[in-house]
């Protein structure tokens, strides 16, 4: 009995098992005592589950895709893409200043005071005269006078109203420029009319419009006009020329040729003689009974002005044009950035009406 080993063994480990039940409840499925090497492990397994629970918890709290920036990076990205959000993480910037929209001025119109007063100041130089002057500026087509304001005899300017309405009839059917008129054509007889100031040919012309057709083609621009004393101011001579110019009167193939008609005329000493290089002129001039007339159209790129001047005087018509050339020179001046062109001497005598 001295040597039963086994039961001193077992008193240990009863020893062991009680001190393991006080201190907590025992596994169930465990009986009988526990070896100390086998409580060690069992802690080390349980310690391991404890552990691997833990980290399955935290993983499906707070999941990071391991490629992903840090949560500190991925806050100021998301900051940088909205500095306004309250969940960017970082402090937003102040947004940069809106700047102020640019103060455009537009541009003083070319036909202003200080033109106003030079165009009066020549006019004023030139009392023996009545002199009466009309410009346009096409672009908004208001009509600036100056000096005498009244009706003169239009003399020959008078053919390019006469001219526009025979067209108007052509555009509406009832005239062809291929009608047969006097020696030629009535397109013919136009040209003759307005580039050479033929006078048989405005007699010609006048009989196919007829006197009250030309009194109602006046009045549809609200025009005032009667044949039989051929009287216009200049602010109505600008308005025809306006009108023309603008393509309100007539088609753009009809329009082309009247002021196709109206360069290298006959008479080309007054305005034309004094307007700046560069600047195409189309006009047409007028003499009668003292009165002296040129009616125009200044072009330079997209910029174009009518500019009417009428005259009545008893001097010789080559003083007079310098009245012309200085108002000439004044305008172009005041209109266009290229100088105006010094006008040769004036020796060419004035033939009379139409010449």
């Amino acid at each position: 009995m001295e040597s039963w080993g086994p039961g001193r063994h077992y008193s240990s480990g009863r020893h062991t098992q009680e001190s393991t039940r006080a201190a907590g409840p025992r596994l169930p499925g465990v009986t009988g005592g526990i070896r100390p090497q086998f409580l060690i492990a069992l802690v080390t397994v349980l310690g391991l589950i404890t552990a691997g629970a833990v980290y399955g918890t935290m993983q499906a709290r707070d999941p990071v895709d391991a490629g992903a920036a840090p949560a500190a990076s991925v806050s100021a990205s998301a900051g940088a893409a909205d500095p306004l959000s309250a969940s960017g993480g970082a402090t937003p910037s102040a947004a940069p200043p809106t700047p102020s929209p640019a103060v455009v001025t537009p541009p003083a119109p070319a036909i202003g005071p200080a033109l106003d007063a030079e165009i009066n100041a020549v006019i004023a130089a030139n009392s023996g005269y009545e002199v009466g002057v009309a410009l346009i500026d096409v672009a908004d087509g208001t009509v600036h006078e100056y000096g005498d304001k009244t009706k003169f005899v239009a003399a020959s300017t008078g053919k390019i109203l006469a001219a526009a309405a025979y067209y108007h009839l052509v555009e509406t059917g009832k005239a062809s420029l291929a009608t047969p008129m006097g020696a030629s054509t009535a397109g013919q007889q136009i040209r003759q009319m307005v580039q050479q100031s033929n006078n048989d040919s405005w007699a010609l012309i006048l009989g196919a419009v007829g006197h009250r057709g030309l009194i109602n083609y006046a009045a549809s621009m609200g025009i005032p006009y009667d044949r039989t004393v051929n009287a216009l101011t200049p602010a109505e001579m600008a308005t025809i020329l306006s009108e023309l110019y603008s393509g309100r009167l007539l088609n753009a193939a009809n329009t082309a040729q009247l002021l196709s008609y109206m360069q290298q005329t006959n008479y080309e000493t007054l305005i034309p003689a004094a307007a700046p290089a560069g600047v195409s002129v189309f006009h047409k001039y007028g003499l009668l009974n003292g009165n002296l007339h040129d009616a125009s159209i200044l072009v330079q790129g997209e910029r174009a002005y009518v500019f009417v001047v009428y005259t009545l005087g008893r001097d010789g018509e080559t003083t007079r044009a310098r009245v012309f050339h200085e108002l000439t020179k004044t305008v172009a001046a005041g209109l266009f950035l290229t100088k105006a062109a010094v006008p040769p001497e004036d020796t060419q005598p004035y033939a009379g009406e139409g010449r």
